[in-house]
């Protein structure tokens, strides 16, 4: 109730004064125009409607004071009719108006409640991210240390992932997985992959090959069509060290990096992204571990750079390896991230994997 006589005093006023002043005023000074000013002032403070009724009643004040100032007689009559049309003018001209300011309002409330909607999803997500791309859990004889970095022109979510669990015959699994996308449907995407993958992996002695695979399958009977970048990899124990066995679906290569400071790149063929909707035969890979040896898993954002070819950032990051085969992991981790901030355009996921014991 206090909003609406507040909203109406104004334009009220607007139409009471000028009506009152011709009245105090002599016959021959007339200011009945100032009636046209209510209808204005009511159309940025009152709904359509209301602005429509100021609008009349400017008018119907106009005609009722012509008659009261004798304006409709003699030379007086032609500037009476033009006062009444300006008044009646100025009324069309308020309810424009008012319809083009309550329509920016509408437009103003749906995009705040978008704003408010977007954020919320956005932190709902990140609160989903944060929870899955925690340290994982400590496996005998291996050292494992992760990072994950959002681009800083991006949003704060994205589609980037790492994971590492034990499989039922006491292997470890490692993956390292890139969504297309930066936003809220890039990290929905991301937790659902992570989740079949990590499902299939429950059963039997799977290969990495056979768990692209059977992600690929899987990932398009639930409709998934989002490109999906990933390396996933099985570390096996054996008296001599460890195997690492790993498949690749386009995804940047994987780096090991020996004990002795020799970096070397496990680049093979080129194999199919996930969700491409084409048919893909994948392949496994091996290579033997020594102690102390370290395997660097990782996503574009880390070695990609705005217009220079992805073969030199990992030229750039197989220059930089050697300098920290004897250094503690995380320390390796933070200086690679470090080299990409202030610039970095992409959300840079971070897997590094050393065999100690």
């Amino acid at each position: 109730m206090h909003r609406l006589l507040r909203d109406h005093a104004i334009p009220a006023g607007a139409l009471v004064v000028p009506v009152l002043a011709d009245l105090a005023v002599p016959r021959q000074h007339t200011v009945l125009s100032l009636v046209a000013v209510s209808p204005l002032v009511a159309a940025t403070l009152v709904r359509r409607r209301a602005t429509a009724v100021y609008a009349v009643l400017a008018v119907i004040a106009a005609l009722l004071l012509g008659v009261y100032d004798e304006q409709y007689s003699g030379t007086a009559l032609v500037a009476q009719v033009i006062r009444i049309v300006g008044v009646a003018g100025a009324g069309g001209l308020a309810l424009v108006a008012a319809t083009l300011r309550l329509h920016r309002d509408e437009l103003l409330t749906a995009a705040t409640q978008a704003a408010a909607d977007a954020g919320a999803a956005v932190a709902l997500v990140t609160r989903l991210q944060d929870s899955l791309l925690t340290d994982p859990p400590p496996v005998p004889g291996l050292d494992l240390t992760v990072r994950y970095a959002a681009a800083v022109r991006q949003a704060q979510v994205g589609g980037d992932w790492y994971d590492s669990f034990p499989l039922p015959d006491g292997s470890t699994m490692l993956v390292i997985g890139d969504v297309a996308g930066h936003d809220v449907a890039a990290a929905a995407t991301m937790a659902e992959a992570r989740g079949v993958l990590r499902g299939i992996t429950q059963t039997g002695r799977p290969s990495p090959a056979a768990v692209l695979t059977a992600l690929d399958r899987a990932l398009d009977r639930l409709g998934g069509h989002t490109l999906i970048t990933a390396v996933v990899a099985i570390v096996r124990r054996d008296d001599a060290g460890a195997v690492l066995c790993w498949s690749n679906a386009g995804h940047p290569p994987p780096v090991l990096l020996s004990r002795t400071g020799q970096a070397q790149v496990l680049e093979r063929d080129a194999e199919l992204l996930l969700s491409s909707g084409l048919p893909a035969v994948r392949h496994d890979h091996e290579v033997p571990l020594q102690r102390g040896d370290t395997l660097l898993l990782y996503t574009d954002g880390l070695v990609e750079r705005r217009g220079t070819p992805l073969d030199d950032g990992v030229a750039w990051l197989v220059g930089e390896l050697p300098a920290f085969a004897q250094r503690p992991l995380p320390e390796l981790c933070d200086a690679l991230l470090g080299s990409t901030a202030g610039h970095r355009d992409d959300d840079v996921a971070v897997l590094a994997v050393r065999l100690v014991g």
